[in-house]
């Protein structure tokens, strides 16, 4: 009896946007192969969480391979492969020598199936994960969110700052950007922060506070109407909003104030 064949879905995945769920929804329990394991828009940790079904590539050991043996050697003889999905401007094999067209005349002959999912636009241009992680750079958090399907997430342990943000009467957490993931826009913007499955509104500063300066971006973050002690648990993010750009103030009452005014923009 022939062993089933399966569904695969191909591609890069950075961030898993819009437009490539539809790539892995194509098809029913489509295992999803990621190539590249680029991580810039959502965590490797957070992506394993969503994504149970994934299976990540080993870069190294594919990039040389032809596209014939990546076919051959890895989707039909390691995958079983019987549906191939892949997004219309993927490309494979050793120089990237093969399109998603080429993966198709080769598969017909042999009964595998390949959908090749059109580009899914918003605000009339393609989305993609460079026009994305732009956005994110320019502080387009609302638009790079729409883009994404949910909104630009990280997580990482929460470490011990100088209790400054306390002293001012505002505790927050501090956490160190994923290595990695895209660097927001430098400023304040309005958060959520999940707690033991439960969002919190928040306010969170990225970058290098100018008005006590540090030497490597961290991500601050005021979590309204919570006050437990988070040192050392995983905690994650959410950006929804960018507010306003970082800057030096110039007496502590002054940085009190636009705490107090960033924190009344979103209430």
């Amino acid at each position: 009896m022939e062993n089933k064949r399966n569904a695969v879905a191909l591609g890069d995945f950075d961030g898993m946007h819009l437009a490539h769920k539809t790539v892995v929804t194509g098809a029913e329990n489509a295992t999803i192969f990621c190539v590249n394991n680029q991580f810039s828009l959502l965590q490797k940790s957070i992506f394993e969480k969503r994504y149970p079904n994934t299976v990540f590539a080993d870069f190294e050991k594919i990039k040389n391979m032809t596209a014939v043996d990546f076919i051959e050697d890895v989707l039909i003889g390691e995958f079983n492969a019987g549906i191939l999905l892949c997004g219309f401007n993927f490309r494979f094999g050793k120089d990237a020598m093969w399109s998603a067209l080429n993966l198709r005349e080769y598969l017909e002959s042999k009964g595998i199936w390949v959908r090749i999912l059109e580009h899914l636009d918003f605000e009339g241009e393609p989305i993609s994960s460079t026009r994305i992680r732009q956005c994110i750079r320019d502080g387009e958090a609302e638009k790079a969110n729409a883009m994404l399907g949910y909104n630009f997430t990280f997580e990482n342990e929460v470490i011990r700052g100088d209790g400054r943000g306390k002293k001012l009467g505002f505790a927050t957490i501090n956490q160190k950007l994923p290595e990695g993931l895209c660097v927001p826009k430098y400023g304040v913007y309005e958060s959520n922060t999940e707690l033991d499955g439960k969002m919190y509104r928040s306010v969170t500063n990225i970058g290098i506070r100018p008005s006590f300066r540090l030497d490597t971006p961290i991500a601050e973050t005021h979590i309204i109407d919570y006050e437990n002690d988070l040192y050392g648990k995983t905690v994650r993010i959410e950006l929804l909003r960018y507010i306003r750009e970082e800057r030096l103030f110039k007496s502590v009452e002054e940085l009190k104030r636009q705490i107090e005014n960033d924190k009344s923009s979103i209430i």
